[in-house]
């Protein structure tokens, strides 16, 4: 390859490059409920354990209050709130309960990141929890797609 073919190659790859729309910072798709009139976004940040029964709870009035084909629910944690997804909470049978529901739960990898910086050991969490990597990014995501954003 000449060094005028090299240079081309180089330029096309960069334009291409360029031209691409910037990466969001989450690659968690939006819920697939089309039916849905209402969308929320419960915030936990706290690893209380009356406040996150407060979040479950809230998911929970909102499933009996709305068709649960009618009403996209997601819980992002992070932070203290995290504490929630891990396989020892005791409230990990009423959060697999609201995921069978349509419930989604969110961590946030940073705030796991952090913890294995800190501690030099990566907490597991339930596996019926969604990864994302910035959870306050994954907030402001679905503020920006209709979600309101409710901090119990």
């Amino acid at each position: 390859m000449t060094r005028l073919q090299m240079l081309r190659a180089l330029l096309l790859a960069l334009l291409a490059w360029t031209a691409m729309p910037p990466a969001s910072a989450q690659q968690v798709p939006l819920q697939d409920k089309p039916f849905a009139e209402h969308k929320i976004v419960l915030q936990l940040s706290d690893g209380d354990a009356r406040k996150q029964a407060l979040v479950l709870s809230v998911a929970n009035n909102l499933l009996k209050a709305y068709d649960p084909d009618k009403v996209a629910i997601e819980v992002v944690a992070f932070g203290p709130g995290i504490d929630l997804l891990l396989p020892g909470s005791e409230r990990r049978k009423q959060v697999e309960s609201l995921i069978a529901q349509g419930v989604r739960f969110d961590i946030c990898l940073n705030t796991v990141d952090t913890i294995e910086r800190e501690t030099g050991k990566r907490p597991e969490f339930i596996p019926a929890a969604t990864p994302v990597q910035v959870g306050v990014g994954q907030i402001l995501f679905l503020a920006e797609n209709g979600y309101t954003v409710v901090r119990p």
